[in-house]
């Protein structure tokens, strides 16, 4: 009875111990992948490549959007109640026609301003939203474009509830892209005419997994699988549901993947895997020697040019 009684007391500590252990590091990958406050050095190696997660963005863009573009801070409640923040520009030309600009990891909406300075320039209007736990937003987690997608969908009802007309374009960067991207599986309003996807990842899953693998040479097993456990309880979405891949499948809506053929954190081949996946009316544009979010840098005229051809071709 007495080595019974060990074995079991030394069995249930060593259990103890694993739990212990796995629910550390579940913590510590949640907070370093979605805790907006935990800083991302690791993940990005410098302040310039974090800076810089939607693009290499002018100083004279920001300047045109902040103090010259005439916007308004607008601001609607999500469906879960935080108060979400975006930036709003009027063509000086009248138009029904829209851009939804939706920025990158870490970043924030006015980081969208030499994105958003293109479509003012082709006619449009402009909306840039923060996304929650990120700029004005409110929000106590990264949403990796998961819950985002519905705060997406809000904002494009909004544009809606003021002009019925509004002709609408999805742009997005990096996890902006895998934003619209998941939102293209939803229900979306006629409105919305096209997706421009500029390197995003296949899924959530597929990304962290990666992302383990380059940084710390680890296994998603059984890393992934705890802190997708944490990530339910803290954050309320699972990191397996959060698929742009699953969520293309069901689109509806013209998609234009975009991926530099050099990038090194959103893989390069995430986009033909999203592009075989696509059920809509798709095209696909390789900026060769891109980096990660560096493709309208890197061919600028190539990259505004296919854009420029593709809403003349739906935004009608």
């Amino acid at each position: 009875m007495n080595k019974n009684k060990i074995f079991i007391t030394i069995t249930s500590v060593f259990i103890l111990i694993i739990v212990i252990s796995l629910g550390f590091i579940g913590n510590y990958f949640y907070n370093l992948a979605l805790n907006p406050d935990t800083p991302k050095d690791i993940i990005f190696g410098t302040p310039e490549e974090e800076e810089e997660t939607s693009g290499k963005v002018l100083d004279v863009d920001i300047d045109w959007l902040i103090n010259k573009s005439n916007h308004t801070d607008e601001y609607i409640q999500s469906t879960d109640g935080l108060k979400l923040h975006a930036y709003k520009v009027i063509n000086e030309n009248p138009t029904d026609k829209w851009v939804i600009a939706v920025h990158g990891y870490t970043s924030e909406g006015v980081k969208m301003s030499s994105y958003a300075k293109k479509y003012y320039d082709m006619g449009y209007n402009v909306l840039i939203p923060d996304l929650r736990g990120h700029g004005s937003s409110e929000g106590e987690y990264i949403g990796m474009g998961w819950d985002d997608r519905l705060d997406i969908i809000s904002w494009i009802n909004y544009l809606i509830d003021e002009n019925k007309n509004a002709k609408i374009v999805l742009h997005g960067v990096s996890m902006g892209a895998s934003t619209v991207l998941m939102a293209s599986g939803e229900n979306l309003p006629s409105n919305v005419k096209l997706i421009v996807a500029d390197c995003g990842y296949t899924s959530v899953w597929e990304q962290f997994s990666y992302q383990l693998d380059e940084l710390f040479s680890l296994p998603e097993f059984p890393i992934l699988n705890v802190s997708a456990l944490v990530g339910q309880i803290r954050a309320g979405y699972s990191l397996k549901d959060a698929s742009a891949i699953e969520q293309v499948k069901k689109s509806n809506t013209p998609i234009l993947y975009i991926h530099g053929d050099k990038d090194d954190f959103v893989p390069y081949y995430m986009m033909q895997e999203l592009y075989d996946a696509t059920n809509s009316e798709k095209e696909m544009l390789t900026i060769k020697g891109a980096e990660h979010a560096k493709s309208s840098e890197v061919d600028s005229k190539t990259y505004w040019t296919t854009i420029y051809e593709l809403t003349n071709k739906y935004v009608k």
